[in-house]
């Protein structure tokens, strides 16, 4: 029951194409029975040492930390301890992104349960932490290998969630709204490389999503003080069903706050999407998703900062206008 509740999991946290297990197990019991003359014990420990010299030996927690899944390591410090039949896999605090409002960066995330104890050989396994600082962000790792006695152990990230790679703003998700998912898994795609898969969800995120970047764009441009005519242009341009038409509709209006190296946002979207996938190698999708990724990121980034500022400002008027308020009470009174 454990194993099949386990493989659940796994394919819950999406899996990754990995050397299996069992080849490798083989592999050592083919070793051990050429080798059959050798103690045992000094069997094992020369098997470990050839089998982990062929990967890139790194600390254990440098590897959940940093190391993409789906390649193997030797790495070191994974065992907290062991009894001679079973060892604990250690838990080391991490450094990881929290993406939690309270938090928004990198912070310290701690493993929730207790010790696992697994019995050398062939494991799977897997770790669940949390954000020290809120609370509340969880990132789940699935590993599986080969630990032996003499403290080599050959793992793999087979899967963690949220997924590997670098973090996704809020700011960004809101912006794109109902196709959060979409572009989480062009995100994925990206991070694994896969040029093609990632560009097709970024077009699809970009088309169907035009219009509430439009309207965004809008409220920059009627927070500083766009005329009716020009807020007139963007909410027409924001029901065009042709991305072509609604850019060549605004394109003289977007706010100079949001112009990205002194182009148009929309613009940069839209040339790159005009790329067809049939004409371009995997490569170069790649480069023109992670394009499209962070044009995106730093036009959200441009508008949240245009709003906010403006919203800190209104509020920071509003206080000091009821402090000047509140002095002139008294007087007022006294006459």
């Amino acid at each position: 029951m454990v194993v099949q509740s386990r493989d659940k999991q796994f394919r819950r946290l999406g899996a990754h194409s990995v050397p299996n297990v069992s080849e490798l197990r083989q592999n050592n019991q083919r070793h051990n029975l050429e080798g059959s003359q050798m103690p045992a014990s000094t069997r094992k420990e020369e098997e470990a040492e050839e089998e982990g010299s062929k990967y890139e030996q790194i600390e254990w927690a440098e590897m959940l930390e940093s190391r993409p899944p789906g390649v193997f390591y030797n790495a070191l410090r994974l065992e907290s301890g062991s009894n001679g039949r079973l060892f604990g896999v250690a838990t080391p605090d991490l450094r990881l992104y929290c993406g939690s409002e309270s938090c928004g960066g990198i912070r310290f995330f701690e493993e929730v349960g207790e010790t696992q104890w697994l019995q050398f050989g062939a494991v799977t396994f897997f770790l669940n932490y949390r954000c020290r600082n809120c609370k509340k962000s969880p990132k789940t790792f699935a590993v599986q290998g080969i630990v032996s006695g003499t403290h080599q152990a050959l793992v793999v990230k087979i899967g963690e969630h949220p997924s590997f790679g670098p973090p996704t703003p809020s700011r960004v998700i809101s912006m794109i709204g109902p196709d959060r998912d979409a572009f989480l898994k062009g995100r994925r795609a990206e991070s694994q490389g896969l040029g093609i898969g990632a560009f097709a969800y970024y077009r699809r995120v970009v088309e169907n999503q035009k219009g509430r970047i439009i309207e965004q764009i809008a409220a920059v441009a009627a927070r500083l003080g766009g005329k009716r005519e020009i807020l007139a242009t963007f909410e027409k341009a924001a029901k065009e069903t042709q991305f072509t038409t609604a850019i060549d509709a605004v394109k003289d209006s977007i706010p100079q706050s949001l112009m990205i190296d002194g182009h148009n946002p929309l613009m940069l979207l839209h040339g790159a999407l005009s790329e067809g996938i049939h004409a371009q190698t995997d490569e170069g999708c790649l480069e023109i998703a992670t394009s499209i990724r962070v044009v995106l990121t730093e036009l959200a980034d441009r508008i949240s900062t245009a709003l906010k500022d403006d919203a800190e400002l209104k509020t920071a008027v509003s206080r000091l206008l009821n402090r000047n308020q509140t002095k002139q009470a008294p007087s007022e009174r006294s006459e």
